[in-house]
Order: C-alpha cells, then sequence, then structure tokens
C-alpha cells in the first residue's frame, strides 16, 4: 500500500513541477472569463479529487483525500452528509442513474457502495491489489467499472458485490474508467499513455489508441457515443473516433497536465480541469475554445456537468468544490 501512495505524491509532484472543519459555503456571485462561480463548498481538508452531480442535479457529490465523500444541496451549497469509511483517501465518486446510490474508490484497494439518500455504506468490493482510483456505473445501473494502479479494470454487479470481469492490457497503472452510453463498452486510460476501449461482455480489448506523449489521466464517452476524449499530462486533450479508433482531434490551450475531462449531456460542449488551476469550456465539433473560468487557488482536479448541462462543478487542489454557470455571458 505504501508503495502506491508513494506513487501517487511522485505524479502529484511531477504534475506541480510541470506547472479542519465544515464550512458554509460562500456564494461569489463573481464574474470570471466568459462565465460566472456560483457557489464555493468549503468541508474537505484535502485535496477533492472526484466530483459528479446526482441525475436529478438537486445534489453533488465529492470525493477527497481526506478520506470522506460528502453530498452537497448542488442549490443552497448546503452539506448533507459525510461518508466515513474509507481508511485511505477518496479518489473518485459516482452516482447511479437512479441517484439512489453511491460508489467510491479510495486508496485503501476498496470500492464502497453507499445509500445516497442516508449515508449508510450497502457493501465493499474488494478485488484489486492496490489503489482503486476511478469508478463509473454502466447506464442501466446495474453493473460498476473500476480502474486501479494494478493495471488492470474490474466490473462488477451492481447488486450483489460479485466480480464479473477482470481486464488486462494496460502495461502500467490504470488512472480512469468510463462507460459508454449504450453500456456495451468502457474506456480506460492511464500510465502507459494510452486510452483503451474494451468489450463488457466478452472483456475483449476493442481498440487501444496512441496519440498522447505522456500519462491519460481521464476519459469521458460523448453522450451519442460517437466520441471519446481524452486529458493527458502531456497538456492536451484529444478528441477519438470511437467506431475507427482515428484521433479527430487535438485540443490545445492548457499549459500545464489536464486532469479532467467531461462532456455537456448535448455533447455540444466540451469542460476540462488543468493543472494551471482554470477550467475550460471547448467546441469539440471545432476545437474552439469558448470559455475560460478562473476561481480556484490552484490545480482543477475533477469536472462535472449537471444534467441540464446549465451548470459545472469542480473539485480542487485547494480543497474547495466550485459550481459555475456553464453558459457563456452570464449575469
Amino acid at each position: 500500500m505504501l508503495r502506491c501512495i508513494d506513487w501517487v505524491l511522485v505524479a502529484t509532484v511531477l504534475m506541480t513541477a510541470s506547472i479542519g472543519c465544515a464550512g458554509e459555503p460562500s456564494s461569489q456571485q463573481q464574474n470570471v472569463i466568459g462565465g460566472q462561480e456560483l457557489l464555493t463548498l468549503k468541508g474537505h481538508t484535502n485535496h477533492v479529487k472526484g466530483v459528479a452531480f446526482s441525475p436529478d442535479g438537486k445534489r453533488l457529490a465529492s470525493a477527497s483525500l481526506d478520506k470522506t465523500v460528502k453530498v452537497w444541496d448542488a442549490t443552497s451549497g448546503q452539506e448533507l452528509f459525510t461518508f466515513n469509511g474509507h481508511t485511505q483517501e477518496v479518489y473518485s465518486v459516482a452516482f447511479s442513474p437512479d441517484g439512489k446510490r453511491l460508489a467510491s474508490t479510495s486508496l485503501d484497494q476498496c470500492l464502497k457502495l453507499w445509500d445516497a439518500t442516508s449515508g449508510q455504506e450497502v457493501f465493499t468490493l474488494q478485488g484489486h491489489e492496490a489503489a482503486v482510483v476511478s469508478v463509473s456505473f454502466s447506464p442501466d445501473g446495474q453493473r460498476l467499472a473500476s480502474a486501479s494502479f494494478d493495471q488492470n479494470l474490474k466490473i462488477w454487479d451492481a447488486a450483489s458485490g460479485q466480480e464479473l470481469l477482470t481486464l488486462k492490457g494496460h502495461t502500467d497503472k490504470v488512472a480512469c474508467v468510463a462507460f459508454s452510453p449504450d453500456g456495451k463498452h468502457v474506456a480506460s486510460a492511464g500510465w502507459d499513455d494510452t486510452v483503451k476501449v474494451w468489450d463488457t461482455t466478452t472483456g475483449q480489448e476493442v481498440l487501444t489508441l496512441k496519440g498522447h506523449e505522456l500519462q491519460v489521466l481521464s476519459v469521458a464517452f460523448s453522450p451519442d457515443g460517437k466520441r471519446l476524449a481524452s486529458a493527458s499530462n502531456d497538456h492536451t486533450l484529444k478528441i477519438w473516433d470511437t467506431s475507427t479508433g482515428q484521433e479527430v482531434r487535438t485540443l490545445k490551450g492548457h499549459p500545464h497536465a489536464v486532469l479532467s475531462v467531461a462532456f455537456s449531456p448535448d455533447g455540444q460542449r466540451l469542460a476540462s480541469g488543468s493543472v494551471d488551476k482554470t477550467l475550460k469550456v471547448w467546441d469539440p465539433n471545432s476545437g474552439k475554445e469558448l470559455l475560460t473560468f478562473k476561481g480556484h487557488t490552484d490545480s482543477v482536479m475533477s469536472v462535472s456537468f449537471s444534467p441540464d448541462g446549465g451548470r459545472l462543478t469542480t473539485g480542487g487542489r485547494d480543497e474547495t468544490v466550485k459550481i459555475w454557470k456553464a453558459n457563456a455571458g452570464g449575469s
């Protein structure tokens, strides 16, 4: 376990070089470059590695290196629950499609499933042999996918916790995983500088996408499943055609590592968070940068769109969660 934590610290130092108590939310109502910060949520006592809106957009969840998961009211910013149970830093969080459950992953090598309405732990999934750093629910909510520093991915039955498949093919730590919109595939990426697409029924590797020059840290499918976006330590984002595996375009604008990426629900925008402390919004069709949001005082480690596409949430190395108005020119 110490070995995995040491690697995480080394990675954080490298990316940075390439560049107490729960509090009340503060409503900034502050114009940023092309956008608007709506709320800052304070309560975590270490980096916020993962954020996710609930399917109805009324709540959001955050995962932190302070070993907790928090659930917040997405309108008022009030903290609703703190989930304690992981024994090491928490890296990612995901709501089930019905919003009733919450999954989290940790350096303690476990996934946990929680009741999102009560904060009670449902069960713990064990099977990985190193830190578990990313999780994704299938669109029907029946399966979970996890990515680990043990170089593997696993598919689990979300109702029973049974391990269904282990996906092997990466040659270094796996950093992220995402289900496709139809649930037939998952995408993954990691420290071997590649993006892979897998068949979730057979466990077979379908595509290996090569083009990034350094570690790939985040992936996201477009809502129609035809495109895949990836974010890398090489300071770029790439968009790929999921039917052919061809690179469609490279997005350049961040001067430092890009840590997270998310498509808007309509697929017409792409959001990215970076070590450069900014959140950017792009047109994935043209590659044009549309907006830059400034407000975090350290790396933007995670990003998620609200279900209606009207808001974005980010988690920062500055220990805060922020909610932003996602469209241009808002008042």
